[in-house]
């Protein structure tokens, strides 16, 4: 049996905090290894507790969990543990600043429990945790039509068929559709879409979307 799943609680009430531990502890895969209730204190926790995944507030004092995100991937970002943003608050600016700060998922604090609990199993075997709804706006965020056509810029380190699944992750295409497109197995198709997101620096498959219009691989009203 694997070791359980490593999870740090960040946030400034310490009811949802209990809450949160209350779902999280009656899941055998998953264990609670701390609480802190600042970006500050999450920052110091992280290197005493080692989680593999932290459950992150936006709002908070001292820093926020924005700014602890910068940082803490900054500082450390190959061994930063996954981190998932949390808040009541549904608003795209908190967003994108999470995935531009590195965080692998942003989750409503109304999700239902069952979600909270995937959620972390998702982000710690290296997914990303984005609804449908919230990935459509980080496409249409970079599909808003620009002053002039972005030029594409094909990374050279990349083979011939791992551009070609940068390309469909860019249009949003799950595993098994890149599977069918190119008549392989999926686990063929993770394996590539591992070597894209190593090559390139990813963090998972929503910054290669961001990555793939920045660059100019993937363009507005791409089928």
């Amino acid at each position: 049996m694997n070791a359980p799943l490593r999870v740090l609680l960040v946030d400034d009430q310490a009811l949802v905090r209990a809450g949160f531990r209350v779902i999280l502890g009656a899941e055998p895969d998953i264990d609670v290894v701390g609480e802190a209730s600042d970006g500050l204190e999450a920052l110091r926790l992280v290197g005493e507790v080692h989680p593999h995944v932290v459950l992150m507030d936006v709002q908070m004092p001292n820093i926020d969990g924005l700014e602890a995100t910068r940082r803490l991937l900054g500082e450390h970002p190959d061994t930063a543990p996954k981190i998932v943003i949390l808040t009541t608050f549904d608003r795209e600016d908190y967003l994108f600043e999470a995935l531009q700060a590195g965080a692998s998922g942003f989750l409503l604090k109304n999700a239902a429990p069952e979600d909270l609990v995937e959620s972390v199993r998702v982000v710690a075997r290296g997914d990303a945790l984005l609804s449908p709804e919230v990935t459509r706006r980080v496409i249409a965020r970079f599909t808003e039509p620009a002053a002039a056509p972005v030029p594409e810029r094909r990374p050279d380190e990349l083979t011939d068929r791992e551009y070609e699944v940068l390309v469909m992750l860019g249009k949003g295409a799950s595993n098994g559709e890149i599977a069918s497109r190119f008549v392989v197995s999926e686990a063929t198709v993770k394996t590539h879409v591992s070597r894209v997101l190593a090559k390139l620096g990813l963090r998972d498959r929503t910054h290669a979307v961001v990555y793939a219009y920045e660059h100019g691989i993937v363009a507005p009203g791409m089928a």
